[in-house]
């Protein structure tokens, strides 16, 4: 069955960059971001995992840890690291999975064989401190990903965790929200006193509660 949203991440044992971990034990009681690159020692990946070396103090402000994944060994990761630190400007102090058994890649549907039989393909996961799948995104191998919006997303999923809200078109930190339909009116003037305007009814804009 293929991972769907609301899923419970399938948990697993991996050797890394950073030693041999259980999944779900090292994700701990916060976020996480995993992410796969098809192959070590090739330009986009290189790129990709440079600049989630740069994200990965504002990540961290917001609980998430990160973790990589590609079906090369460990002695390939660690050799490549020194090529993104040198060209990219970040060294990379997350962990990189090694699966080249690909026995993540396929728990995780990260290998589609109508686009490559053996390398997986661009996906994302965030997945929530209660283990669950909270984003998926796939990218082709020839398509860096944008990871700001990764960025952005960890920070609606997390905004409408605590608040009635949603986020909407193109949202960013601060920006005003939405009051969810399931919100009265009376329960929404006690919970967002701030106001809010609304062209429709069903479309009730306030700003972003803190």
């Amino acid at each position: 069955m293929p991972i769907r949203l609301g899923d419970t991440a399938p948990d697993f044992t991996a050797e890394t960059t950073a030693g041999p971990i259980r999944f779900h034990d090292w994700i701990g009681d916060g976020w996480c971001i995993l992410f796969s690159h098809p192959e070590d020692f090739t330009p986009v990946c290189t790129t990709e995992l440079g600049y989630m070396a740069k994200l990965k103090p504002e990540f961290e402000k917001r609980g998430v840890k990160i973790i990589g994944l590609s079906v090369d060994p460990v002695d390939s990761h660690k050799g490549w690291l020194k090529d993104i630190e040198e060209t990219q400007g970040n060294a990379v102090t997350y962990p990189l999975i090694a699966d080249p058994k690909r026995k993540v890649a396929d728990l995780y549907g990260m290998i589609h064989p109508a686009h490559d039989e053996v390398h997986t393909v661009r996906t994302v996961f965030v997945i929530d401190p209660c283990k669950k799948i909270r984003l998926m995104i796939a990218y082709p191998q020839t398509t860096g990903r944008n990871l700001d919006e990764v960025l952005r997303v960890v920070d609606s999923l997390q905004l409408t965790e605590k608040f009635s809200v949603s986020t909407p078109v193109n949202w960013k930190q601060g920006e005003d929200v939405i009051i969810i339909p399931a919100v009265s009116d009376a329960d929404a003037k006690k919970n967002f006193p701030a106001g809010w305007t609304a062209p429709k009814p069903y479309l009730r804009i306030t700003p972003q509660p803190r």
